[in-house]
């Protein structure tokens, strides 16, 4: 079934990450990818800080250029983010046209950004003290597709294996620096048509190599890939089709007791791949809808979902082959997800969250309901994804407000901190500090 478009509220994606085996190489306190070491949202520190504003517990707080929803990501004594700065309108510039979809104008009505000369960038900061260390200019110039209103060009959240950093910025390219802001390497991308609305995967790393999810809409699917880049040449290693349409879905590494697993969302389908080989392992029925939060694992299921047409999570068991039958699901649940943000596993229960910040939550394992329609105190919406520590679970509003709630069978509200600036992007946790990417600046919030 194709992806309904009639109405696309942007990706976060941050919103858009990694890899199982990058745990291995990084240790619990930096945070090197979107969400996280394991991509999962959580940190297993202690004794962060669990109260601030915008003048409380703000150890540092840097203005940031330009716009981006991409989250930050920390190794060592590094922060890194990309930007986008827009700059003037460029003249006669040819865009994508999608008139059998949005009729005459030929684009979403809220598609923008395209005919603007566009610099995007990535950034370094000392994590101690804010200091800028450097930025570089990955790319500078037209871009290929529309964005909607709310979304940048610089929603894919970065990558790190604590040598390279990697970005990755749809049409305009894939990128790799050394930590002192040198270019290793890039890779020109082919024109990924994103329904004039922007993209948000951001790149997944499994051993050596950088692994992206380019799916499109301007060929009907029929240019969707994922494919496989050497870490220190960027040289492509696979490359698989994907008869599928545009996703902004982040793919995830699965690691079994036996094997790891690539897991990559469409509409059309949920498929397995090998990670080394870009070999299909097994694929099952779709979501029938836009996939655009980031699928879950704990070594045994991965746990799938959409919030917009449909709603849906399922759980599918891993290690399978072939065709598999949807009925095979371990289960299903039709309610409570949100368009924009992932849901969260932690303590072998999932919590789902709508883009109202209502919560659900369901057993890992059986999908049964422990609670639905867990509400926080004031009306809100969402874009970032929630992450979690020590028990508390933080979901962050586009008002800048974060709202701690205790991870368990009971939905409680434990506390609202804000920030008092609009906030699009997924929070980082390194080192007993809190990330916080807002609209103009990047906070570190800290106990001490």
């Amino acid at each position: 079934m194709r992806r309904l478009r009639t109405q696309f509220c942007f990706v976060l994606i941050a919103t858009i990450s990694l890899s199982v085996s990058t745990v291995r190489s990084a240790t619990g306190m930096n945070w090197p990818q979107w969400r996280g070491p394991a991509s999962n949202g959580i940190s297993v520190e202690k004794n962060l800080p669990s109260e601030w504003s915008a003048t409380k517990n703000i150890k540092w707080k840097v203005p940031v250029e330009g716009r981006g929803h991409s989250s930050p990501i920390v190794w060592g004594n590094r922060v890194f983010l990309t930007t986008d700065i827009e700059g003037e309108v460029i003249p006669n510039v040819e865009q994508p046209q999608r008139k059998e979809i949005y009729g005459e104008s030929g684009k979403h009505p809220d598609g923008v950004g395209a005919d603007r000369k566009h610099t995007l960038k990535v950034i370094c900061y000392n994590r101690n003290t804010g200091k800028l260390l450097w930025e570089r200019t990955a790319y500078e110039g037209q871009v290929f597709d529309y964005r909607h209103r709310k979304n940048t060009y610089a929603s894919a959240t970065p990558a790190t294996d604590g040598k390279y950093i990697f970005a990755y910025f749809s049409s305009e390219g894939l990128y790799a620096y050394d930590f002192n802001g040198k270019q290793i390497w890039k890779v020109d991308m082919p024109k990924l048509g994103t329904a004039s609305v922007g993209g948000g995967s951001s790149p997944t790393l499994y051993g050596d190599y950088v692994i992206v999810q380019c799916d499109e809409d301007l060929q009907k699917g029929k240019g969707s890939f994922i494919a496989a880049f050497d870490k220190k040449t960027g040289k492509q290693v696979w490359r698989t089709p994907r008869e599928v349409d545009v996703t902004w879905s982040v793919p995830l590494v699965a690691q079994t007791k036996t094997r790891a697993e690539l897991i990559a969302c469409a509409a059309e389908s949920i498929v397995s791949y090998d990670p080394k080989t870009g070999k299909e392992l097994w694929r099952t029925k779709g979501l029938e809808s836009n996939a655009v939060p980031s699928p879950l694992t704990n070594g045994e299921l991965v746990i799938v979902g959409s919030g917009y047409p449909t709603k849906i999570t399922k759980a599918i068991k891993l290690g399978g082959s072939g065709e598999l039958k949807d009925t095979d699901a371990a289960w299903t649940y039709n309610k409570g997800t949100a368009y924009v943000p992932s849901p969260i596993l932690y303590d072998n229960l999932v919590y789902l969250m709508s883009d109202r910040g209502v919560m659900t939550c369901l057993d890992v394992n059986t999908g049964a309901v422990k609670y639905e329609g867990g509400r926080i105190p004031i009306p809100a919406t969402f874009t970032a994804s929630p992450v979690a520590f020590d028990g508390k679970i933080l979901l962050t509003s586009e008002d800048g407000d974060t709202f701690i709630i205790k991870a368990g069978t009971k939905h409680e509200v434990i506390a609202t901190n804000s920030i008092d600036e609009p906030v699009y992007a997924s929070p980082a946790i390194s080192n007993g500090m809190i990330f916080i990417r807002a609209e103009k600046n990047l906070y570190a919030i800290s106990n001490k």
